[in-house]
């Protein structure tokens, strides 16, 4: 007991390390316990922290802050409004065509598993075959069941979509116009002297802003790109494609790994074996290598210093705990992790300590 509480001395000693302990159990308590109650308003404050950068780019230009908050928030609803009546009813009307498909594709692919046995006869058996096109028919009616159990409660999903499209909106405005207010009002109840909270939050901000603002830009231009190459080679589901394929950047290595079979399985069962099957295969993977290696370096001023094994460990932890959100804010959730253990400080080791 004693060695613990020698532990607890020498890091907690600080009241301020005691203050950001207190901070961070509180902020992960809210989001565990009461992260679905308040998305609304957790999705809020995440939209206007991605347009203050662009408020303050304007300001930066000369305009007073109101102005600028009312010239963002209006492009903010207009991108919106195009989302939902442009972009929306074509995903909605491609996920519709796209199941009304799949028995036919089933079909095609029982068909062309059927053929692998007599083509080859070492490799793959007739048994081999018959087992995987019943796992194949339960996976389809299983589907099945999952589109027509989300289609019964569409109805609760819609009224909540409503009720967001009418909350966020507002919400998303006062957090933008009165952000120095809502801050000044946390300030209020924290200690006068935190330079070691001042600092890590500012780091943190530094590396978060460029982060999540980077991430969202590559969305939006790895979606833009992949629709224009789907479409010019005639792929059908084009905007649904597309959509995933710039949603997938999200999820680092992972993403792109699952959303490449989608995109080739509806390009097989288009166009089979055929030099645009190749072509779209070769645009497709000439995408995702200039993501990576031109996209990434210029948007991200910052590289985020994160082992590849820490970057898949926070997207399971954090996905698992707050779902999409927790996913897409996993390296800035690590990121700051790993910000704190940096600026946490260590005090020297009492005399007759022996280091391990």
């Amino acid at each position: 007991m004693n060695i613990v509480a020698n532990w607890f001395r020498r890091y907690f000693s600080d009241p301020q390390i005691i203050l950001l302990a207190l901070l961070l159990l509180i902020l992960f308590a809210v989001v565990i316990t009461m992260g679905s109650m308040l998305t609304p308003v957790l999705a809020s404050v995440i939209i206007a922290y991605l347009l203050e950068g662009l408020v303050s780019q304007l300001q930066r230009a000369g305009l007073p802050r109101l102005a600028s908050v009312l010239l963002v928030y209006l492009a903010f609803l207009l991108f919106v409004a195009l989302v939902l009546l442009g972009v929306m009813p074509m995903v909605s009307r491609q996920v519709t065509e796209l199941v009304q498909q799949l028995p036919s594709m089933i079909s095609v692919a029982t068909n062309s598993l059927l053929e692998l046995p007599g083509h080859y006869p070492d490799l793959v058996t007739e048994a081999q075959v018959a087992e995987l096109i019943d796992m194949l028919r339960v996976e389809t009616v299983s589907f099945g069941q999952r589109v027509l159990s989300w289609s019964l409660a569409s109805v609760v999903g819609i009224i909540t979509i409503l009720v967001y499209l009418i909350l966020m909106p507002l919400l998303v405005f006062f957090f933008m116009k009165d952000k120095e207010l809502i801050l000044d009002w946390f300030r209020r109840y924290l200690p006068k002297h935190r330079p070691i909270v001042n600092d890590i939050w500012r780091d943190v901000d530094r590396q978060i802003s460029n982060y999540v603002r980077g991430k969202a830009w590559e969305i939006l231009i790895v979606w833009a790109v992949s629709y224009a190459t789907f479409y010019s080679f005639g792929l059908k589901y084009s905007m649904l494609l597309s959509l995933l394929v710039g949603l997938s950047v999200i999820v680092p290595y992972i993403g792109a790994a699952v959303v490449t079979l989608p995109v080739l399985l509806v390009a097989w069962f288009q166009w089979g074996w055929a030099p645009t099957f190749i072509w779209l295969g070769v645009a497709y993977f000439v995408i995702q290598a200039l993501d990576g290696n031109v996209l990434v370096p210029l948007l991200f001023s910052e590289v985020v210093n994160l082992h590849p094994v820490a970057i898949i460990v926070a997207i399971l932890v954090f996905g698992g705990v707050w779902g999409f959100w927790g996913v897409f804010f996993a390296i800035p959730l690590a990121t700051l992790v790993q910000a704190i253990l940096t600026a946490w400080p260590i005090p020297p080791e009492e005399p007759g300590c022996v280091s391990p």
